[in-house]
């Protein structure tokens, strides 16, 4: 939970080798110097050598029972078209008419439930496979809850590359933490680090590692507040930043114009995180109600991640399998909380350590936790696509939106569980299948 360790690349490792990377996990040939554009240059959207991002698919989804998160609306017999990974119409085979256009592939939803692919807003993707069992699963977008050498900003560049591999991404970087361990070598910027005795706590120390994150393209920047959850030797309530140190944390960021979603555990280290400024509040099992109303002034998010909770109490180390069957009533009942107190949620796995977990796990328990069916479908849909920043263009299925599509066996309002297990994934006009073992 929180990022896994995991071996770190070469020492040589630039920003340009890690658009390199990325090309060539996507299939393309490798970014030379002169294809990368001066956005790429200083951290924004790189620009392959031939043609820029992958054009997405053409398909049409036709037959089966159509739903939208934003309305609720239910249209049966329903056609969706996408053309270049676009949505290009949606709604009734006898609305449409003559809009369908032959000769494109046709995927078949008769007597199945048709919605908009579905976003993790809380993901630790370090590998090209963990990214592609993502989509299959039914995350067509997500953002990184960081990663320790940038591996989110080459699967980021993926996704643009070969969007049918990869959820759209809004990568993380590296961790803001005190103890930044072997992300140290994730780049030579953060060397100097090393040697300092409390870690990285001083506001220059912080600054170094936000800028760094920047420099390296970074959409948003994580940090903390309390220890892990998920090691037995930590204790979750224990604050390792406080307000001041947030607080930088947070200007950092936001001179870079960037947002920053925060780990949680405590009310303290919450109620100090979000008086801070900080983007969405992640895990908050022990958040309190005077915390929620300032997250609801500020339009803070809580991104609690109850999957990730809810698979401690089913650990073999008693400690943690402790720690979940305590922490999941306590959290379920501050998202219920925050709910009706109109503090936008957002659905999140934290699925981290080469396992990923469906986001569609977290509407179950977003449902269980007393959300209507309809709400928490769309803290995985409308809800985190505007935490994302991509609502104009995610977490529907309608003209202009992305062509990424879930198709499941029954209906997610009645029963979200159906969303757990998709029938079909389309991403960007592409079907994505599961690789041969």
């Amino acid at each position: 939970m929180c990022v896994e360790n995991t071996p770190p690349p070469s020492g040589r490792l630039t920003r340009r080798g890690v658009l390199a990377g990325a090309a060539a996990l996507a299939g393309t040939s490798a970014v030379p110097a002169q294809a990368v554009s001066p956005a790429a240059a200083s951290g924004g959207a790189p620009v392959a050598a031939r043609g820029g991002a992958g054009r997405g698919g053409d398909l049409v989804v036709e037959g089966g029972t159509l739903l939208d998160p934003a309305t609720g609306e239910v249209t049966e017999d329903a056609v969706v078209v996408i053309s270049g990974g676009v949505v290009r119409a949606a709604g009734s085979r006898a609305r449409l008419g003559n809009r369908v256009p032959s000769g494109v592939p046709v995927l078949r939803a008769h007597g199945r439930w048709v919605l908009p692919g579905l976003v993790d807003a809380h993901i630790h993707l370090n590998t090209a496979a963990e990214a592609r069992d993502a989509v299959l699963k039914g995350a067509t977008s997500a953002r990184s809850g960081s990663t320790n050498f940038f591996q989110d900003i080459a699967v980021r560049e993926l996704a643009r590359q070969a969007p049918e591999q990869a959820p759209r991404l809004r990568a993380a970087g590296v961790f803001v933490t005190p103890d930044l361990g072997d992300t140290l070598l994730a780049d030579p910027e953060l060397a100097p680090l090393a040697r300092l005795r409390d870690g990285v706590r001083s506001p220059e120390a912080l600054r170094r590692v936000v800028e760094v994150n920047l420099t390296r393209g970074a959409d948003t920047v994580k940090t903390r507040v309390n220890e892990r959850a998920g090691l037995p030797d930590q204790d979750p309530l224990t604050q390792v930043y406080d307000h001041e140190q947030l607080s930088a944390i947070v200007a950092a960021a936001r001179r870079g114009g960037k947002g920053v979603l925060c780990h949680s555990y405590s009310e303290k280290g919450c109620h100090d995180a979000v008086t801070a400024g900080i983007r969405s509040l992640e895990h908050g099992a022990f958040v309190g109600e005077r915390t929620l109303h300032e997250m609801r002034r500020r339009g803070t998010y809580f991104t609690p991640t109850l999957t990730a909770i809810a698979g401690l109490a089913d650990s073999s180390d008693p400690v943690l399998a402790e720690r979940g069957r305590t922490y999941l009533p306590v959290l379920k009942r501050a998202v219920l909380a925050a709910h009706e107190l109109g503090v936008p949620l957002a659905a999140g796995t934290d699925s981290s350590g080469g396992a990923v977990d469906p986001v569609g796990r977290e509407v179950v328990l977003m449902h269980e936790a007393g959300l209507p069916a309809l709400d928490a479908l769309r803290t995985a849909a409308t809800g985190a696509a505007k935490l994302l920043g991509v609502d104009a263009t995610v977490g529907r299925l309608a003209r202009g939106f992305a062509g990424d599509v879930l198709v499941v066996d029954g209906d997610p309002l009645t029963d979200p569980r159906v969303l757990t297990r998709p029938a079909h994934v389309v991403r960007a006009g592409f079907q994505v299948q599961a690789q041969a073992a």
